[in-house]
């Protein structure tokens, strides 16, 4: 067992499998030493958390909705490595996306949910550069979308 696979163990994580594109679009594509992975979207078996921060979602749910984007990206880059999540050298950067209402302006602390998660399983190699954006829609109404590039071996 990789040592993420075990620090996820010790976590109590089970990653999802990694999700389809639904557009036409690769999941994730590597380039050199990074893998560039497509934005993952709130998504989990009950259907994920849906509709506008800071009218329908509130800020707790929110960064869970950025938690379960985290873990698909996660699931993403397993799948970048064969199978092997100690080829992550480093997550270079996360890019954050919210459905933001028009009042709602704590989008950083949403996009923690994702940031979190990385230094969580990762450790020092899971801090990155990070953009964190409000946006009008995100497809099917997902609440957040999280993309990511990272470093492997």
């Amino acid at each position: 067992m990789s040592k993420i696979d075990a620090r996820l163990a010790e976590l109590g994580i089970e990653l999802p499998r990694p999700n389809a594109p639904v557009a036409n679009y690769a999941p994730f594509v590597r380039q050199g030493e990074f893998v560039h992975i497509s934005g993952q979207v709130s998504l989990d078996a009950s259907g994920g958390i849906k509709g506008v921060v800071g009218e329908d979602v509130d800020l707790e749910a929110a960064r869970k909705a950025a938690r379960l984007c985290g873990l698909s990206l996660i699931a993403q880059m397993k799948a970048a490595c064969d199978g092997d999540l100690d080829r992550v050298r480093r997550i270079v950067k996360l890019g954050g996306f919210v459905q933001a209402g028009p009042g709602f302006f704590d989008i950083p602390q949403v996009v923690n949910g994702a940031s979190d998660l990385m230094v969580e399983v990762f450790g020092e190699a899971g801090r990155h550069a990070r953009s964190a954006v409000g946006v009008y829609r995100l497809p099917f109404n997902f609440a957040v979308e999280v993309d990511a590039v990272a470093a492997l071996s």
